[in-house]
């Protein structure tokens, strides 16, 4: 049995683990990245991984919403770091479908693919390192056969 860890201290690990892979995403796929990308991340992670802590919603499903949830709140982010404060972390002007420069949808496709990792790490982790339940997933709707 391990030991019981409190729930402000589970979300703050789960926050930088998913702000340390953001960043790694990030740094993987443009070369850089900003501070304000760690804190974005985190959120994202904890978001993410508490779908499935609310309702029992199928994998895909969850990848949706997942995909939503990292959209708006890039959008928002971007809003604020690049449109509010200048600081020009990104820019998608040159994107098809862009909105304000700060997000678009093939990036919006992206997210519904990469929350799949998403999704099962916070899983795992929650389920190896805090003794949470071990996850299990359904690809269809429930009573769908």
């Amino acid at each position: 049995m391990k030991a019981e860890i409190c729930v402000p201290m589970k979300l703050f690990m789960l926050f930088c683990f998913g702000g340390c892979a953001y960043t790694i995403v990030e740094l993987l796929f443009r070369g850089n990245s900003h501070w304000s990308m760690f804190i974005l991340g985190g959120i994202c992670f904890v978001l993410v991984g508490g779908i499935n802590s609310c309702k029992d919603y199928s994998l895909p499903v969850q990848m949706l919403i997942s995909a939503v949830i990292i959209t708006v709140l890039e959008f928002i982010c971007g809003c604020i770091v690049n449109i509010g404060l200048g600081w020009n972390v990104w820019n998608y002007e040159r994107l098809p479908f862009n909105i304000l420069g700060q997000i678009c949808p093939v990036f919006t496709v992206g997210w519904f693919f990469l929350s799949l990792i998403g999704i099962v790490t916070d899983d795992v982790l929650r389920w190896k390192m805090f003794g949470e339940k071990k996850p299990r997933y359904r690809i269809t709707a429930k009573g769908t056969k």
